[in-house]
């Protein structure tokens, strides 16, 4: 058998794991009578019991949540704080967001009213508030980890409805309450040849801005639920009055100056009712009017535009005098036209018709006209007692005259046709053969004279029917209807020659 045995030094030279070695070696005979080498080993000693420190494990742990309640606080609402009716404090701002907003959303309004009652939810109503805003500004201004900025007071906030929501949800519950506006219109009137306005009627509805101030208090107030007597409010019509009075008057405009036009010429003006035939007047968006016109009623005016703005030239004929200065224009001349191209005109008049422009500008090409100039002269000769109606050195008429006796010649010369007149009382003296006055004379009623030398001048005669002699005091005399002829014929500044 084995035995066990402590060695007495072994606890000062035992290995660190608590075994103990026996070094001394004793011998055992056996049957063959040699003695085999036995080992012994000591049994593992008990391990030292370790020490424990409680105290220090108890204190991490406390310290540990003191810190977390710490940093947490950084990150906190303020206790006591309250954004409107909505307790946040011990919310992050997250967290106060959505229940500020979740709060919002199931407010109801309870709307009463002769129908009845009917509710109607903040959500339904389209209400918003910016609650992310609200929450950051709450945290910046009562953090949890400032004691000072507890229990403050509750931060106000003012509920924003979106009308056309407000609106739909509004009347969705309360249609009795609701009557539509009426848009203006536009029409034109055949009899006034016109456009005229049908005025827009207002129409009735729950007043939503009473829904908003009644939603912000009750939300201010904590409260979830709120009953509100119903106010109506007129609905304006979306198409109004103003707008379609100013789209009249353009289109009045348009009837105005309608027409195809060769520079500043309206040479084809459009019949104010067959322009408006031409046109579609159609609402649009936000209670506009869209004007538009169909090139197919255009067209059959365009087919006839060629017509009616094709024109030949007309010539110009002038009255000159010898020294080329034009005395008169008995013709005036006109530059022909040929209408271009007609294609696309149709769709490009509607076009700009569309934009509020009825000017078309028509492409055409300008013929020159020319000028033919007349030179006219009344030459006398003396010795013939005759007039000679020229014109470019061509005698275009004579006849016999009587012009001044020897005591009070004609004088010769060239001279010009000055003051003209078609009837007057003709006063001079009489002379002797000497030249010596002898007296006066006055003779009224004389028709068309046509001055060229002081005194002297072509005029008619009633008094005698002497012509070919000469008769007169210095003036060339002839019969009226004769004097009324050159009287039209020559203008002032014609060419008058006198001689032998």
């Amino acid at each position: 058998m084995t035995d066990l045995a402590t060695r007495p030094d072994a606890n000062d030279s035992s290995p660190d794991d608590g075994t103990a070695i026996i070094d001394d070696v004793t011998t055992q005979s056996d049957d063959s009578g040699e003695t085999p080498p036995t080992t012994y080993e000591w049994a593992p000693t008990e391990p030292a019991p370790k020490k424990r420190h409680l105290g220090l494990w108890i204190g991490i742990p406390v310290a540990a949540v003191a810190i977390g309640v710490g940093v947490t606080s950084l990150f906190l609402i303020a206790p006591g704080t309250s954004i409107a009716g909505v307790p946040v404090g011990g919310l992050t701002p997250g967290a106060a967001a959505e229940a500020v907003q979740q709060q919002l959303a199931t407010t109801t309004i309870v709307l009463t009213g002769p129908g009845g009652d009917a509710e109607v939810t903040a959500a339904e109503l389209g209400a918003t508030i910016d609650a992310k805003a609200l929450a950051d500004e709450a945290f910046a201004q009562h953090p949890a980890w400032n004691p000072t900025t507890w229990n403050a007071t509750p931060a106000e906030v003012e509920v924003t409805l979106d009308p056309a929501t407000a609106t739909e949800a509004l009347r969705a519950a309360v249609p009795s309450m609701y009557v539509d506006p009426t848009d203006a219109t536009i029409g034109f009137d055949p009899a006034s040849a016109t456009y005229v306005v049908t005025p827009a009627v207002d129409g009735q509805g729950i007043d939503v801005a009473s829904v908003e101030g009644a939603l912000t208090d009750a939300f201010a107030s904590g409260d979830t639920n709120i009953d509100l007597a119903a106010a109506t409010a007129p609905v304006p019509a979306e198409g109004t009055t103003a707008v379609a009075e100013a789209t009249a008057g353009q289109l009045n405009g348009m009837l105005d100056s309608a027409g195809f036009y060769v520079g500043d010429e309206r040479t084809v003006p459009i019949d104010r009712a067959t322009f408006a035939s031409w046109l579609t007047v159609t609402p649009a968006d936000r209670g506009t009017f869209t004007i538009s016109a169909d090139p197919n009623a255009i067209q059959p005016t365009v087919d006839g535009l060629a017509a009616a703005v094709n024109r030949a030239p007309v010539d110009s004929t002038t009255i000159v005098n010898a020294a080329g200065r034009v005395l008169s224009t008995p013709t005036a001349g006109a530059v022909g036209r040929e209408l271009g191209a007609t294609d696309g005109i149709a769709k490009a008049f509607a076009d700009q018709i569309g934009a509020g422009n009825a000017v078309y500008a028509l492409p055409v090409t300008e013929v020159p006209f020319h000028t033919t100039s007349l030179a006219r002269m009344l030459e006398v000769d003396l010795s013939e007692q005759r007039l000679y109606v020229k014109e470019n050195g061509n005698v275009v008429d004579s006849w016999l005259i009587s012009s001044g006796a020897n005591n009070t010649p004609t004088y010769t010369g060239h001279y010009n046709i000055g003051y003209k007149a078609t009837v007057q009382t003709m006063n001079g003296y009489n002379r002797d053969a000497a030249g010596n006055i002898t007296g006066t004379y006055s003779t009224p009623n004389v028709k068309w004279p046509m001055y060229f030398n002081g005194g002297q001048a072509f005029h008619g005669v009633y008094w005698h029917n002497n012509y070919g002699h000469t008769m007169s005091h210095g003036c060339v005399g002839m019969p009226e209807w004769r004097a009324q002829w050159i009287y039209n014929w020559a203008p002032s500044g014609t060419d008058v020659w006198i001689h032998n």
